[in-house]
Parts: C-alpha cells; structure tokens; sequence
C-alpha cells in the first residue's frame, strides 16, 4: 500500500471590522483563518503542534499555533485559528503604502506539519506536509480572496 502525502491548505479567513489609516502606512488585522488537512490514506494523520508563519513580502506579520490533532481517514479536517496580522516591522516600506491605496494586500503562509499515517491500524508511515499560500486581503470588503496553495 502506497502512502500519499496530506494537503495542507489555507480555505478562508473571517476578519473583524478594520479600518486602514489614512496616510496608508500600516496595519492591524485581527482574523480567524480556516485551514483544512485533506487526507487520502486508508488510515488516520495524527501530526504534532506546529506554527503557521503569514509574510508580506519576506516580513513576517503574524504567526498563530497550530494545535495536536488527527485526520481521518478519506477525510478534511477543517480547524479554525485566529491570527494578529500586524505591520509593526514594515514602517516606511512605500510598496506597504501603494498595495494598501490599492485596497490589495498581498500575503504569503508558510508551514510545516510532522505526524504518521496509520494504516490498518498495523503499519505507521511518517510523513512531513509543507504548506506554502498566496493569497490577498481585499481592504474594501474585508475578505481573503486569490487563495493559491502549493
């Protein structure tokens, strides 16, 4: 029996009301982010607690936990985390201030899960997941749109 390898994707992000300042030079974001494990094995994922890093260009904005858990078999486990994206290291970056005049901010998520397939409760196969997201936050209606995973 073969084991495949997991996704890891980013699905959706709710975000609380927000406004963007004027002059356009920083951000303060509060969201939950859905994520979700899309299993194809004939066995459970149990995989470890692991951290999910959000970049604006190669400036890290905001990280958030993820939680020790499993998949099931032939399934999506769909999770929720919330997240403080903020744009404390990016004064006086001018792209910051012509994306956000744009109503676009890009963003990219890496991270990495580590965990073992169990198959027929016999067999256990290690198996590591990297997750690598774009996708941008449309400031005008306050939505995660342009999900791209790899």
């Amino acid at each position: 029996m073969k084991v495949r390898n997991p996704k890891f994707r980013v699905r959706s992000a709710a975000f609380d009301p927000f406004d963007i300042p004027t002059n356009n030079t920083s951000f303060n974001l509060k969201t939950n982010i859905t994520l979700g494990i899309k299993n194809t094995n004939f066995g459970p994922y149990k995989y470890d607690n692991s951290t999910i890093h959000f970049y604006y260009g190669e400036a890290e904005v905001g990280s958030a936990v993820i939680p020790k858990s499993k998949a099931q078999f032939r399934r999506t486990k769909k999770f929720t985390v919330a997240v403080d994206l903020a744009s404390t290291d990016l004064v006086g970056k001018t792209q910051l201030a012509n994306d956000l005049s744009k109503g676009i901010l890009p963003l990219s998520s890496r991270s990495k899960l580590r965990g073992k397939v169990e198959l027929m409760l016999i067999f256990k196969k290690k198996k590591a997941v990297d997750m690598n997201c774009t996708m941008e936050v449309n400031t005008a209606t306050q939505s995660l749109q342009n999900i791209s995973c790899k």
